[in-house]
């Protein structure tokens, strides 16, 4: 068995595979692979490879069902690879209207087998006012169903190497301590609901489908422990994001705020006083209030407390594995974002620069080229 990409003479490579077959005999296959580069070439010529290994010679042209078109793909990867596998109702959301808005557009009427490098381009250039963020989600997703086509043997290789965009590092904002402790008390002017509402988020780390789906059973108040096992989300519930539930332990402040808001109304623990569910938009306006009286940006977004939950807790000194556990991230590279220090703590490191020596300093390092010890 053997894999070869040579230039092909009508531009971009050749590969040229080689590879025995179950029943022992041999099949040749020479095509133009797709891809700008010989790097490129050669993935997919592996690929390539690894899918004749496993599926032997390819059937002849004339006995091929018609690949379909990205359109004609679309449904059948939204029902049988996202509803079946259960992903959560606003990751199907959101695909829908990446294929809706995006993908369709450009692509729709393109067999998958016969994407280019070229549609690609095509369809990077369509996203130019978007963030990089928007557009390396959007190839995500084409990406996906590319290769669950592949594994269904919808196609047999992948037609192209995917190449995502440069994204600069997140900044994540975050309250001080101060602005964190003005708005606690600004929350409390608004209403006590509004106040655990910011304690939730900020003292801990829960996002607002948590905080909306929060039911009184979830309190341990023996061990002062928040169980977060459900998350809301257009009135659907889920599990948290990640697919895991996680436990929490209660700040005394929380534990206050918790038992001032107890009530008998139903499971859970917020209720409109029309006795509904709250939903988004209520917290959203909550939060509002409180910005505002607190004289911080009043964006309504509930996420920079969560933001300044881990924040504090790794300017405290904090593991990230910890933190990682607390937040319910389900990679450590997310908690590795909010792993870093305030202005103030980085202002105060580098004044330490400016701080005289009080003692002299010595390596930790050992010399390796003394000679031997001398009697005096």
């Amino acid at each position: 068995m053997s894999v070869k990409v040579r230039p092909y003479k009508k531009g971009g490579w050749e590969a040229d595979i080689v590879v025995r077959l179950t029943d022992g005999t041999f099949y040749r296959e020479r095509r133009k692979a797709p891809g700008a580069t010989k790097a490129d070439a050669k993935h997919w010529a592996r690929d390539r490879e690894s899918y004749l290994i496993r599926n032997g010679k390819p059937v002849r042209e004339e006995d091929k069902e018609e690949v379909p078109t990205v359109e004609e793909f679309r449904s059948r990867f939204i029902e049988e690879h996202g509803r079946a596998n259960r992903h959560k109702p606003s990751t199907l959301i959101s695909k829908e209207s990446i294929f809706r808005n995006h993908l369709l557009p450009v692509l729709g009427n393109v067999r998958m087998d016969e994407l280019t490098e070229e549609h690609v381009q095509r369809l990077k250039g369509s996203l130019a006012k978007h963030s990089p963020k928007t557009v390396n989600c959007v190839l995500a997703v084409l990406n996906k169903m590319l290769r669950t086509a592949l594994k269904w043997h919808v196609i047999e290789a992948l037609p192209i190497t995917m190449e995502f965009v440069k994204a600069p590092p997140t900044v994540m904002r975050f309250y001080d301590d101060d602005e964190y402790e003005r708005l606690i008390l600004a929350a409390s002017q608004v209403g006590p609901l509004v106040q655990l509402v910011v304690l939730l988020a900020g003292d801990a780390g829960l996002r607002a489908g948590e905080i909306m789906a929060l039911e009184q059973a979830d309190i341990d108040w023996t061990h002062g422990l928040i169980t977060v096992q459900r998350s809301e989300w257009r009135g659907n519930v889920t599990v948290p994001k990640g697919g895991r539930s996680r436990r929490v332990p209660i700040t005394q402040r929380l534990r206050s705020a918790l038992l001032a808001s107890r009530h008998l109304r139903g499971p859970r623990v917020f209720y409109r006083p029309e006795g509904e569910h709250v939903r988004a938009r209520t917290l959203r306006t909550w939060l509002e209030q409180t910005q505002e009286i607190a004289g911080v940006r009043a964006t309504g977004a509930i996420h920079i407390l969560r933001h300044t939950f881990c924040s504090r807790l790794a300017m405290r000194g904090a593991p990230a594995k910890a933190i990682q556990e607390l937040a319910g991230h389900a990679d450590l590279s997310t908690t590795l974002r909010y792993m870093h220090l305030s202005p103030g703590a980085k202002e105060s490191a580098v004044r330490l620069l400016e701080t005289p020596i009080t003692s002299p300093l010595h390596g930790d390092i050992p010399e390796t080229n003394k000679g031997p010890s001398r009697s005096p």
